[in-house]
């Protein structure tokens, strides 16, 4: 590691090597070089002078790309394509007149954007799909197991553990809609010359109009592309990034709910991430199991979704068939916002496969404010021994008010209760009321809920996507 300069954290603490390389110069240049020789067996194939001796050539040399002759050969020429295209022609003298031919430089570099693009999203959609899972399980698990509900982070009518996972899990479903639906219409630019007019292939086909038509089909085909854009520029739509990275910028949002979810059930001791067995929590006081994953989730998140911006300004600020304003904020914005948006993911799986919940604490918790929660029903079974029920609900706010000024002012546990059972009016005992405290009498339909979803929208989902399920998150730091 560079000690001297700069180093990203992105690339140095947060993302895989998985996603690192898609972004990477290897990836770019032979995905270039995979272009030149889709375009020259295109040009072949509709008859132009070109022989299979050069393709051959071409793709000798595919993937032993000569990066010092390119080098010194932009320092000359202050332009990385044609900079290539020279180093492609050094190692391939056959073919060299042929190298570009008719193409842009938008030709590699915005189809090339692409396809590294739509490979990042796989990537995503992989990990994001087992975080789904991951979840599932989790919510399987704790489907029954109830627990103190919050509204505005007050304590409200309990549901359970399981129910709450199911929150996280439908908002992630939803990205996944959304990445897949953009994945599947990501198209290529093609080869469509410096507006877009496709003017250099009519001196090429001497303006054959049919032949020119196949071009961009037959070189999608060759990428694996279903389609390309039918018009364009010189660049294809920046709106596509934005696309893009809306989509990215809504996992951010879900994993940043999720993890603020988990920041606020560990100060409340009830679900912890995962602590290794010598990590420290605080430099100054030893006892801390800070949730600091799950803080990092947050982190990072923030950044995707303010970086979703950049694609947003980018695309509304382009002038009429191109301008070059957006070259330096795509090289920095779209590699970035995925590779953080892979660190997110990593720490997702690492913090919903070792969740700890601590079931007791969330008993312990619940009980205090169940009765609270349970004056309907305790005024309801008053009602049915003969009890008037205007009357008794004016109790029962009497008697809440009191308990509650108790917990709040005195520092006392909650005694509702024995307050209740103290009344005559009600006709019921400490007892009874007591059995009345059973949680799981209080979390409606949250089980069958949990269950339901993951029959009807879980299971299909990781059925279609079974390919892409085991993926183990590693965490640098």
């Amino acid at each position: 590691m560079s000690t001297d300069r700069y180093v990203s954290p992105l690339s140095e603490r947060y993302a895989s090597r998985e996603m690192q390389y898609i972004f990477s110069p290897d990836m770019k240049f032979r995905t270039w070089r995979k272009l030149w020789i889709a375009l020259a067996e295109t040009e072949k194939e509709l008859g132009l002078a070109i022989t299979q001796e050069q393709i051959d050539e071409l793709k000798a040399h595919q993937d032993d790309i000569n990066y010092e002759v390119a080098k010194a050969r932009e320092k000359e020429v202050r332009h990385d394509v044609m900079s290539h295209v020279y180093a492609y022609g050094v190692q391939c003298p056959k073919a060299k007149g042929i190298i570009h031919l008719g193409a842009t430089s938008c030709y590699v570099g915005d189809n090339t954007d692409i396809i590294v693009m739509a490979e990042a999203l796989k990537l995503v959609k992989k990990k994001l799909v087992n975080v789904i899972a991951l979840l599932a399980e989790f919510a399987r698990k704790y489907k029954e197991l109830p627990t103190l509900a919050f509204t505005h982070f007050q304590p409200a009518q309990p549901t359970t553990v399981g129910k709450r996972a199911t929150l996280w899990m439908q908002e992630f479903c939803m990205d996944l809609e959304d990445l897949n639906y953009v994945l599947s219409t990501m198209k290529l630019l093609g080869s469509k010359g410096t507006t877009g007019t496709q003017a250099s292939f009519l001196e090429l086909f001497d303006g054959d109009q049919e032949r020119i038509d196949r071009i961009d089909p037959m070189i999608a085909q060759k990428m694996g592309f279903q389609e390309c854009y039918p018009v364009s520029g010189q660049t294809y739509s920046r709106k596509v990034d934005t696309r893009v990275m809306n989509v990215v910028a809504g996992i951010a949002a879900s994993a940043h709910k999720m993890s603020n979810d988990i920041r606020l059930l560990q100060h409340l001791k009830e679900v912890e991430e995962p602590f290794e067995k010598n990590q420290i929590g605080s430099s100054a006081m030893a006892y801390k199991r800070n949730p600091m994953r799950s803080e990092r989730i947050a982190s990072l998140s923030r950044y995707v979704m303010c970086d979703a911006m950049n694609p947003a300004v980018t695309s509304a600020t382009q002038w009429f068939e191109r301008t070059l304003d957006d070259s330096a904020n795509k090289r920095l914005s779209i590699p970035e916002g995925f590779l953080a948006i892979d660190g997110v993911l990593d720490l997702c799986l690492n913090v919903v496969d070792g969740l700890v919940v601590h079931e007791k604490v969330i008993r312990k918790r619940l009980l205090s404010e169940l009765p609270f929660m349970a004056t309907e029903n305790i005024m309801m079974d008053a009602v049915k021994a003969g009890g008037d029920r205007q009357e008794l609900h004016e109790k029962i706010r009497q008697l809440s008010m009191q308990a509650g000024r108790a917990v709040k002012e005195e520092g006392l546990d909650n005694n509702l209760l024995e307050l209740i059972a103290a009344d005559a009016s009600f006709g019921l005992t400490l007892e009874e009321l007591e059995e009345a405290m059973e949680p799981s009498r209080y979390t409606g339909r949250a089980a069958v809920q949990v269950d339901a979803f993951l029959k009807n929208v879980i299971e299909p989902i990781l059925e279609n996507n079974k390919t892409l399920l085991g993926v183990k998150a590693e965490i640098n730091v």
